[in-house]
């Protein structure tokens, strides 16, 4: 059974291009702890696109190019999928949302430790991410660009 974690904090959600040229998927990046110090990076579900992994889309991306590897302990691809989020909350597209101080949760998929701070976070946990207020949810699956495709 899947562990839910909750919170209260600023949320950025943004469309991601994963697969060239037209696949998408709508991510949140939240920071929860004392001082924000575990980043917080899920999928929202969005009907008319499968399900894929986080960690495997951020494995496609090659990050142990940037971030070396730990061996094995996805170190590099929690990096890589940190920095998505770091990035588009410190230089945000136009479909991009901001939403201060909302409700959330996220479904743990996996949590990882870091194995040095990145982008000011010691931790990130991945899963599938829902804000708890509807009109939210629906802003933030409006970032989604209409010509993405569910292949």
């Amino acid at each position: 059974m899947a562990r839910t974690l909750s919170g209260r904090s600023r949320v950025t959600v943004l469309p991601l291009l994963h697969t060239w040229p037209d696949q998408y998927d709508v991510i949140a990046y939240a920071t929860t702890g004392d001082f924000g110090q575990t980043a917080v990076i899920g999928r929202l579900s969005v009907p008319r696109l499968p399900d894929v992994a986080l960690m495997d889309i951020a494995a496609r991306h090659q990050p142990t190019r940037v971030y070396g590897s730990s061996g094995g302990s996805a170190f590099a691809e929690a990096c890589w999928l940190i920095c998505v989020g770091w990035s588009g909350r410190s230089v945000p597209k136009p479909r991009t949302r901001e939403f201060h101080a909302a409700s959330w949760s996220v479904e743990l998929d996996r949590t990882t430790e870091l194995k040095q701070p990145m982008y000011g976070h010691d931790r990130l946990h991945v899963g599938g991410f829902t804000l708890d207020d509807p009109r939210l949810m629906d802003q933030a699956l409006a970032v989604l660009p209409a010509r993405a495709t569910v292949s």
